[in-house]
């Protein structure tokens, strides 16, 4: 079989044919760029993605820190006042303690059958606290310094002066 083609028609289609020759090759290297891209495209996603991962992570530890950080400072904060509570308490009771260091010379010591039974600072305070044991509220003698103590067993409640340390 003989085809008869024309020499224009021929022209036509070999001009065609290289036009889609032309464009088959422009297309094939675009392709090529967009597979490129394409790739680049996606490890940047990867990498972007394991970046976002440790940066998760990192605030995590971060945020855990700071808390544990803001637990420890509330603490010494609360830890901080109370030493100044104490600080004030002793304080205080050092300025009580010189005041009456200074001017007790002796304490009044309550026995109870001739037995230690408790330490005052005022021959009251003994006689009160004998009376709340239940001792007579009447009745009470002075013991004189120096002189003869009766025993023990003879008197039931008995508040004798004792001078103190340093004091004379």
């Amino acid at each position: 079989m003989i085809a008869v083609v024309r020499t224009r028609t021929l022209h036509v289609l070999r001009a065609g044919l290289a036009e889609a020759e032309t464009a088959t090759t422009a297309a094939r290297a675009q392709s090529e760029q967009h597979r490129k891209e394409g790739e680049t495209a996606t490890d940047s996603a990867i990498r972007a993605e394991i970046a976002l991962e440790e940066l998760r992570a990192t605030l995590a530890r971060t945020t855990a820190n700071a808390a544990r950080l803001k637990g420890e400072l509330e603490t010494l904060r609360a830890q901080s006042l109370l030493d100044t509570e104490d600080r004030q308490a002793l304080r205080t009771l050092l300025r009580i303690t010189r005041k009456q260091s200074a001017r007790a010379d002796r304490v009044y010591v309550l026995f109870h059958q001739g037995e230690l039974h408790s330490v005052h600072a005022t021959p009251q305070a003994a006689e009160s606290a004998a009376e709340a044991e239940g001792a007579p509220r009447s009745g009470w003698t002075a013991h004189t310094p120096g002189a003869a103590l009766p025993p023990a067993s003879e008197v039931l409640w008995r508040v004798q002066p004792l001078p103190l340390g340093g004091a004379r």
